[in-house]
């Protein structure tokens, strides 16, 4: 009996099994196929199903620029004072900018000295007004060498200025030049300023300067700096020789305790050469000198 009961289980499920699939054993017949399929609908918007449209802002005038889709929703009018907004604040505006590069005292053999170097603009990314001073002179006395210079900058390359002006020095005998340079980022962030001078004398003068920031920590700044002055001749009243004239290689480390002011403290070698040193020697100066340098950078 064990045997026969799943038989029988079986042939009672089979009949069972037909009544629920009313098409088991039988053809379906193929789906009916799209009447309008592979055939050109003609006028789309018989058949699109009804929704919000947008209307589409008109052609723009001759000269007034690319359409612009906010038009469509707020009109032109109302537009145009966001768009001048926007054209102000991120575009050819004028900024004043000022840095006290170098605000220093140096520390040496013989009388320690104080110097100063500053510059700013007034303008925007293209064009610019420039200005510049720089001297040095003895604590407790009047500086020794002193400049101030006024120039009109334009941009001929991502970060770089041609620069052209005068520079009148009101330090020992007066003296007006005409000013023609360049300045800016060369790769590898070296700051470039460099420039030629031609005096009512008819003196030609030249000078280099480049600095560089190695980042030590984010507020840690290590600056290598040289500075090199040259000459076309000979210039006794100045105490200039011709040639290479002095060259100066220093570093500063400094702490920046806010982006816009730090503290540093430093070393430098300066050295005349040629006809410059022998000039040096007149006066009863050293041709070479080590300072070491206390000041404080800043900017606004």
């Amino acid at each position: 009996m064990r045997t026969a009961l799943p038989l029988l289980a079986l042939l009672s499920a089979a009949p069972l099994a037909a009544q629920q699939d009313p098409h088991a054993g039988h053809d379906m017949p193929a789906p009916a196929q799209d009447p309008h399929a592979g055939h050109d609908m003609g006028d789309t918007e018989q058949h699109a199903s009804p929704g919000p449209t947008m209307e589409t802002p008109p052609p723009p005038e001759a000269g007034s620029g690319p359409p612009r889709a906010a038009d469509a929703i707020w009109g032109p009018e109302a537009m145009a004072a966001s768009r001048e907004e926007l054209r102000r604040t991120h575009g050819d505006f004028p900024v004043f900018w000022f840095q006290g590069d170098r605000m220093e005292a140096q520390v040496r053999d013989g009388a320690d000295v104080y110097l100063w170097d500053i510059q700013g603009y007034y303008g925007g990314p293209t064009e610019r007004l420039w200005f510049k001073s720089e001297g040095e002179g003895e604590f407790g006395g009047k500086p020794d060498d002193a400049e101030v210079q006024a120039l009109y900058a334009k941009a001929f390359a991502p970060f770089w200025d041609v620069q052209a002006g005068v520079r009148h020095d009101f330090a020992g005998p007066d003296t007006t030049h005409a000013v023609i340079g360049v300045q800016g980022l060369a790769p590898y962030l070296f700051e470039i300023d460099a420039a030629l001078f031609l005096s009512h004398r008819g003196d030609v003068t030249a000078r280099i300067e480049a600095e560089f920031d190695q980042r030590i920590t984010q507020r840690l700044i290590l600056q290598p700096r040289v500075e090199a002055n040259l000459s076309a001749q000979d210039v006794p009243e100045l105490g200039i020789g011709a040639g290479l004239d002095q060259i100066e290689i220093g570093a500063r480390l400094r702490y920046e305790i806010a982006r816009e002011f730090a503290p540093y403290v430093g070393i430098e070698q300066s050295w005349q050469t040629g006809e410059g040193a022998d000039f040096a020697r007149a006066r009863g100066e050293d041709p070479s000198v080590t300072s070491l340098v206390a000041g404080i950078r800043f900017w606004f």
